[in-house]
């Protein structure tokens, strides 16, 4: 499986811009999470969803009942099964969001140049001249000449569905705005930002913490997805909390940054997180749009030399109600992929979008594409550089079996990890060929009973770019070497031949730990 990366500093030959994809075992490195919801929760199309490339499955509380997604949840068991199609579970949490209560889900139109008022009134009824809100804050946040937003689920940025209203008044707790364009509000769900404006609530709810305690518990969930993170003091209360729940120790927790707060506080949270999420659609509120694209990048460089997965999110909001993505979209994709991101998010596109499996489709075959000419060579520099000397002992040796793989054109590297930490660094480097991560499982007791670690690190490298998973057999665990490790790697390189990814005469990168020291090897494959 050798292939030609070219760098983009190298003229592309137009004609090979027509010639068609080929497909592949593993549709892109760059992984896509999908928010399954009302159109993407039965059993055939979370298959087919499976099947496009979603590894990570986002159930989103903002909206929905535990009820509705432990359905969801159940139906994504059977199609992991169906599909063997390994996938993960992230928890997005609801956190300070604050909402437009519409009882009457009547359509609610809004005409520019007149007068709207929010109120913390819930028991009244919203009409184009009022619209009940579900803070009671508000008033005391915001002064005269500030700036709310109003949108359906997710910002889309559509003006018809969204809309822009400028503080006029402060009356009591009623907050008087001035609408500055037309739109109507259909639906029951309505978030509202308000920009540059510190919400004083707590970033993890009682809401969302009775959601974690039960729900996630319950279903041993890989990823918290920590809504509007904006301190590294939030993260640190989360992890407090998921330490007293069990397993959930093990649960990663990934920083959704939202706003200006969170900016302003990035490296800090940086540092505490096991990943990060940027949610373009609040951030693209919160900062002027001539600046997303700058935070993005500064942002993806950060996580990337911190060895921190990142994902980007709101890339092809057009999909929602159609089968292309505008051209924007599709090189806004691309370009999340040559920044260096880990993961695209789908969000309404998939959870209330009419073409699911198909925006994953899409959003699969671009990444691939733009993999494809990502400049490793470039980057690599950059990521040693950054580094300095000394590097650790593992750092050392991971970057060494890219570097290798790159050098003598490997089709695949095959990583021996307990924690998952050896995979994900070598993935920090990028190399150009997929890593099959072989989680080799440890085995722990409780002085009751013996379990065997490594379902949650094989799951939770299914959002970081390159690495694709597999589980060693238990019999085999981590303390042993020599002869198991031999068993195991014959294992994965059998995988990989029948995945495609391997074929005769292939050279194989090998990074695991023989007795005390981590050895890189390369193996030549005979017919």
């Amino acid at each position: 499986m050798h292939s030609n990366h070219l760098l983009l500093e190298e003229p592309i030959r137009m004609a090979s811009i027509l010639e068609p994809s080929k497909p592949t075992f593993f549709p892109a490195l760059t992984k896509i999470v999908g928010t399954l919801g009302p159109n993407s929760r039965s059993i055939e199309i979370i298959s087919a969803c499976l099947e496009a490339g979603m590894s990570v499955a986002r159930f989103d509380f903002s909206w929905g009942d535990a009820a509705f997604h432990q359905e969801t949840l159940e139906n994504l068991k059977v199609a992991i099964k169906r599909t063997k199609k390994l996938c993960a579970v992230m928890l997005d949490t609801v956190g300070p969001e604050l909402l437009v209560v519409n009882k009457t889900q009547c359509p609610i139109p809004l005409q520019a140049e007149t007068l709207v008022v929010l109120t913390p009134d819930q028991d009244k009824d919203a009409t184009s001249n009022l619209l009940p809100i579900n803070f009671s804050g508000l008033a005391k946040a915001v002064h005269k000449g500030d700036t709310i937003f109003i949108g359906q689920y997710l910002f889309t940025g559509s003006e018809n569905t969204s809309v822009w209203l400028e503080v006029t008044e402060v009356s009591g707790e009623d907050v008087v705005c001035l609408i500055k364009n037309s739109a109507t509000l259909a639906g029951s769900l309505y978030t509202l930002h308000v920009s540059q404006i510190r919400i004083d609530l707590p970033t993890l709810t009682n809401i969302d913490k009775e959601v974690i305690r039960t729900w996630g518990v319950h279903n041993n969930i890989d990823f918290l997805s920590l809504s509007y993170t904006r301190h590294a003091e939030d993260i640190r209360h989360a992890r407090e909390f998921l330490s007293k729940l069990g397993d959930m120790n093990q649960t990663q927790i990934f920083a959704k940054i939202e706003n200006v707060e969170g900016l302003n506080h990035f490296d800090e949270i940086l540092q505490e997180a096991d990943g990060v999420i940027l949610a373009r659609g609040n951030l693209g509120i919160d900062l002027p749009p001539e600046k997303v694209f700058l935070f993005q990048k500064a942002a993806v460089y950060k996580c990337n030399m911190a060895g921190k997965p990142v994902v980007v999110t709101r890339v092809v909001d057009s999909m929602t109600d159609n089968l292309r993505p505008t051209r924007a979209e599709a090189t806004d994709v691309a370009n999340a992929v040559l920044d260096g991101s880990d993961a695209i998010l789908l969000g309404a596109e998939t959870l209330r979008g009419l073409y699911p499996v198909e925006t994953i489709s899409i959003v699969g075959k671009i990444c691939a594409e733009a993999e494809k000419v990502f400049n490793q060579d470039l980057y690599f520099k950059r990521a040693v550089k950054y580094i300095g000397e000394p590097m650790t002992h593992l750092e050392s040796i991971t970057s060494s079996a890219v570097r290798a793989a790159i050098k003598v054109k490997a089709s695949v590297i095959i990583c021996f990890t307990s924690s998952g930490r050896a995979a994900r660094l070598i993935s920090k480097y990028r190399p150009t060929m997929p890593v099959l991560s072989v989680v080799i499982p440890r085995v722990k007791t409780n002085q009751l009973r013996w379990t065997f670690s490594g379902a949650y690190e094989a799951r939770q490298s299914l959002i970081v770019r390159g690495l694709f998973p597999m589980l060693a057999d238990p019999r085999h665990p981590a303390e042993k070497t020599g002869i198991a490790n031999e068993s195991i790697l014959k294992v994965a390189l059998d995988y990989g031949r029948a995945s495609g990814v391997i074929k005769p005469h292939d050279r194989v990168v090998v990074c695991q730990k023989v007795g005390d020291a981590s050895v890189v090897k390369i193996i030549e494959l005979e017919d």
